[in-house]
């Protein structure tokens, strides 16, 4: 739940089975290209909260599913970035285009060899 000490950021996060479009809290008290990854590297967090959440089905052409909040787990997120540092930032895209993009980078993160 947001507080004064909360900024919110709007992010993609890919898990297995669903791209979702949502609001993060980050602290104010973390640099800017820090904030996310204390969020998401807090050993006492298990679950991560977002709001105004829109859920995308991998692989599926449905319309997304909306929720006011939601929890997820930590160990399902696949990868979380922010919106404001999405491709093609500057040119008037729709949720659905920025959408799938992340669905080629997700395409081209499976297609990566692991170590």
């Amino acid at each position: 739940m947001p507080n004064s000490d909360a900024i919110p950021v709007e992010v993609i996060i890919l898990t297995e089975n669903n791209d979702i479009k949502g609001t993060v809290y980050v602290s104010k008290g973390v640099a800017a290209n820090r904030q996310l990854t204390e969020l998401l590297n807090d050993s006492n967090r298990r679950f991560l909260a977002v709001t105004n959440v829109e859920i995308y089905p991998k692989n599926s052409n449905q319309p997304p599913k909306r929720y006011e909040f939601l929890e997820l787990h930590m160990d399902s997120i696949l990868m979380v970035h922010p919106i404001s540092q999405a491709l093609f930032k500057d040119s008037p895209k729709s949720q659905e285009e920025d959408i799938a993009r992340f669905r080629e980078l997700r395409a081209k993160l499976n297609q990566t060899k692991p170590f």
